[in-house]
């Protein structure tokens, strides 16, 4: 049974930090490419941050510069790291593995809210 899931969010200040994380169990974690995605209220789902089994990384525009994804491949863990977080930053962020269509797996999410 494959599961993931995310710990670590919450409420933060403008201009504060968070760190998410992300277990993952049930699969070989090596072999997967690994994913934040975020939500916000009446908007798509999108792609945050994207970590390969070998470290290269992906980011949105939006978060560059701001945020780094991680992982421990001993541990089947995925972190980001949110620094300089701005409100529009607020959403339910998600884990995410993936190898093929068929081997695309979600964690529930996690709620992260930015604000004063």
């Amino acid at each position: 049974q494959v599961q993931l899931v995310e710990s670590g969010g919450g409420l933060v200040q403008p201009g504060g930090s968070l760190r998410l994380s992300c277990a993952a169990s049930g699969i070989l974690f090596a072999g997967y490419l690994m994913g934040w995605y975020r939500q916000a209220p009446e908007k798509e789902r999108a792609l945050v941050a994207s970590i390969t089994s070998d470290g290269r990384t992906n980011y949105a525009n939006s978060v560059k510069g701001r945020f780094t994804i991680s992982r421990d491949n001993a541990k089947n863990m995925v972190y980001l790291q949110m620094n300089s977080a701005k409100p529009e930053d607020t959403a339910v962020y998600y884990c995410n593995a993936f190898r093929s269509r068929s081997q695309n797996y979600w964690g529930q999410g996690t709620q992260v809210a930015v604000s004063s």
